[in-house]
């Protein structure tokens, strides 16, 4: 087993799976190592329990001042949480991109101000290779809730998805693909530079710490499944383990910068239900199927609904409340006895990235949560039109779930000015060199819609720049070409 390459990137999600997949295409030597496993579409199959088990990270929760719990959702296999999202490709509004430059002094190698337009050829790139398309093949679900959406003076519209045409509509998403219909990492960047031997793929790898020598990153160590302790050096390391691991993991290799861990913007979400008297089927779609985007930005409330959707039963039945509280007894079994007449929208509001990851005295995690005003009453008000939405729609009966996230940003953000970001424009730590971040925790402010495109655009962006290896960290590419296992 190899244990020196030009850059090693951990975790394998929209951030590293790009990264790795895109350096090793271009002839670098990389190692892509993923504390979960290497699971494909032969391993998927629609049963809850095993999938969650399998793809997911375990829940993680975090209280709020009411006494709730804030759930935290994110994939922890090979592909990362793209495995197991709804593969909305949504681009960033140059309104969200306009909040960078404010939170932490980003600006171009021009010395402007950042914008969305900076990012448009990275998105062209992107959405090439994932084969992005307009979907409007809506089910009876999505028909239903429109006329809800028309009746408060909104429309839905088609969403875009980084799927293709072995897409049956099957609901199984969450579960991964089995029909590898869904476009994630894996099954793209990953999988086609490593079944041509460009790129060598450790799962099962639990990275512990990067190593730091004379301020300069120079590999990793990580334990294997077998509990076999490897450490493996390299040019460059990437940190792409999603904006709730990544932060953890620099404050474990002894960084000490003030902005590592603060300011992690969470995209909260809910899942509100309205139960109607015909079967709906909302379980057998492509998850998120549409959206209405006319409440997007702050000044016109903050929130973006996403229709139709329903969590598979088991997370269904855990997870519903209504005016007295959690589902239970006889009314729990005749809500889920309704499983197919049930119709779920999705309402994410905007935050203002007032959440802090924290590694505590003994090593643990914990995740500290503080909503403002304004950020409550985002919430709110996205919970009350989801809810005229429904009963619009001719809903008898409303339900919801608790808040949680999967669209965790900002944790080790992007920036000019070092004391209110963790890496620079290259996304390079301020502190460190050679030690490069390269996920959701990058962006400076949390975006009003679905983040992984942006992620990934962002991935694309500084594969582009270790490429070019301004600063000579990487050996020649003609070295690299063929290496990996």
């Amino acid at each position: 087993m190899r244990d020196a390459f030009d850059v090693v990137v951990v975790g394998s999600g929209a951030g590293g799976g790009v990264i790795a997949g895109e350096l090793a295409q271009r002839g670098r030597d990389v190692l892509l190592l993923e504390a979960g496993p290497h699971l494909t579409a032969a391993d998927f199959v629609r049963w809850e329990a095993k999938a969650t088990h399998d793809l997911f990270w375990p829940l993680r929760l975090a209280p709020l001042p009411s006494g709730e719990m804030f759930a935290f959702l994110a994939g922890r296999c090979v592909g990362g949480t793209t495995t197991i999202n709804t593969k909305v490709a949504l681009r960033a509004h140059e309104r969200d991109v306009a909040k960078w430059q404010d939170a932490s002094g980003l600006t171009t190698d021009r010395g402007e101000p950042f914008t969305a337009a900076d990012l448009a050829p990275y998105y062209d790139r992107v959405e090439q290779v994932l084969g992005v398309r307009v979907r409007t093949d809506w089910t009876r679900s999505v028909h239903t809730v429109e006329a809800g959406f028309r009746a408060l003076g909104a429309e839905l519209e088609p969403v875009h998805s980084y799927t293709d045409g072995n897409c049956m509509r099957c609901g199984s998403c969450l579960q991964g693909c089995p029909t590898n219909a869904g476009k994630s990492t894996e099954n793209t960047y990953i999988h086609d530079a490593w079944a041509r031997g460009l790129l060598e793929l450790r799962a099962d790898a639990n990275v512990e710490r990067v190593l730091v020598e004379d301020s300069q990153a120079t590999g990793i160590e990580y334990v294997d499944a077998d509990g076999a302790r490897h450490t493996v050096r390299a040019g460059a390391v990437v940190v792409a383990c999603g904006a709730l691991n990544t932060p953890q993991l620099l404050l474990r290799s002894g960084l000490q910068g003030e902005a590592i861990g603060k300011h992690l913007g969470l995209h909260p979400v809910r899942l509100v239900y309205g139960l109607f008297e015909e079967p709906q089927d909302a379980h057998m779609v492509y998850p998120i199927t549409a959206h209405c985007m006319a409440h997007q930005h702050d000044e016109d409330g903050g929130f973006v609904i996403e229709a139709t959707t329903i969590q598979d039963p088991i997370s269904f039945a855990t997870t519903l409340c209504d005016e007295n509280g959690p589902l239970w007894g006889e009314r729990l079994v005749e809500a889920v006895r309704g499983f197919r007449h049930w119709v779920g929208l999705l309402a994410m509001a905007n935050d203002e990235n007032n959440a802090t990851v924290v590694v505590d005295e003994n090593g643990g995690e914990r995740f500290d949560i503080d909503f403002q005003p304004r950020e409550l009453e985002r919430i709110d008000a996205s919970f009350e039109f989801s809810r005229k939405v429904l009963e619009a729609s001719g809903a008898k009966q409303i339900c919801w779930t608790g808040l949680a996230s999967t669209h965790v940003q900002g944790s080790c953000r992007m920036g000019d000015d070092p004391g209110g970001s963790v890496v620079d424009r290259n996304g390079e730590s301020h502190d460190v060199k050679r030690l490069f971040v390269g996920d959701g925790s990058l962006i400076p402010r949390t975006l009003s819609v679905n983040p992984s495109l942006t992620i990934m655009a962002l991935a694309t962006r500084l594969a582009d720049h270790l490429d070019s290896d301004p600063n000579r960290y990487l050996g020649s590419k003609a070295a690299g070409v063929g290496k990996a296992a």
